[in-house]
């Protein structure tokens, strides 16, 4: 089936061999990713998978469980103290959180974005947090915002894949749009993510790098959930360009994608955290063939260097 297709509740409910009132009570519970067109529910083939890869293992190992986390500053929600707690919002974390199970170690899931999930990493409110934030003066990934963030504290960035990120814009252009220095232009359109987000701090940094005010950029102000959201309003013809990764705009029809540059997805830990027996499992599984080889069924992710340390701070 083509990946950018995309697909209705009851095509869904074939692949999965259950009612359609199912796919709706698995949206309902959050279980499995959807999007609208209008008024119609759709799905992309990666939600599809991504839903049968985590659901992989629920008969064999305990269930992930998904906790609330809020910053030690304003209201706490502890989860289990004994938990190993991972934050990001990509899919390989939780099949991560999966394989951890399967070696006893109790694992849990938080979803936020690579900025909240730094500060979370430096209150001590998770053990690993995902990152891909792009310095636009330093011209690099991860490492300056983890000195800003975690000041003081050693850290080690766990590379998990490449991806590339760029601008989703409507089929065949037709705004003719090439690159950063279009930003600036008056008949041009944004979609923007929320502040933290990946999206958010590469488009930010580029606006910066050129002198570019962002109230001058029409639509900077429109903050949407997704990539995913984004790319399918793009489509739709809501704005011109949005920033995201190659990935999704493979799902969605009527759209193309401007490539800018390749972003480094790691996962930040302390280094102390390497020396426990959880530090050392969890570096197993993302060197191990078993584990790269269920998270390529359904990524089209480069995971080159997946489980290597590329840098210490």
């Amino acid at each position: 089936m083509s990946q950018n297709k995309s697909l209705s509740t009851q095509e869904v409910a074939q692949i999965l061999h259950v009612s359609k009132s199912t796919i709706y009570e698995l949206i309902r519970r959050g279980e499995i990713n959807s999007y609208k067109i209008g008024r119609k529910v759709r799905f992309t083939q990666d939600d599809v998978d991504a839903y049968i890869a985590r659901s992989r293992h629920e008969q064999s190992v305990q269930p992930v469980r998904r906790v609330e986390l809020k910053s030690a500053l304003l209201h706490p929600e502890p989860g289990d103290s004994a938990a190993l707690v991972i934050s990001g919002q990509d899919v390989v974390l939780d099949i991560l959180a999966s394989f951890l199970h399967q070696q006893d170690v109790t694992a849990q899931r938080v979803y936020l974005n690579s900025f909240e999930g730094l500060l979370a990493l430096y209150e001590g409110r998770v053990d690993a947090a995902a990152c891909h934030l792009y310095d636009a003066e330093e011209k690099s990934f991860n490492a300056p915002f983890v000195k800003k963030l975690l000041p003081g504290v050693p850290t080690a960035l766990i590379n998990i894949s490449y991806r590339t990120q760029g601008f989703y814009v409507a089929a065949g252009n037709p705004k003719e749009i090439r690159g950063w220095r279009d930003l600036a232009r008056r008949d041009i359109s944004v979609l923007n993510r929320r502040p933290g987000s990946s999206a958010r701090v590469l488009l930010d940094g580029q606006l910066h790098r050129m002198g570019l005010d962002k109230r001058m950029v029409a639509g900077y102000e429109r903050e949407m959930k997704s990539h995913l959201t984004m790319a399918a309003a793009i489509a739709a013809g809501e704005a011109d360009l949005a920033v995201g990764t190659e990935r999704i705009s493979r799902q969605i029809e009527g759209l193309d994608f401007i490539p800018l540059l390749q972003e480094r997805f790691d996962l930040a830990v302390h280094r102390e955290f390497l020396e426990t027996d959880e530090g050392e499992t969890l570096l197993e599984i993302l060197r191990s063939e078993a584990f790269k080889k269920e998270i390529k069924a359904f990524s089209g992710n480069d995971y080159r260097d997946l489980g290597k340390i590329v840098a210490e701070v």
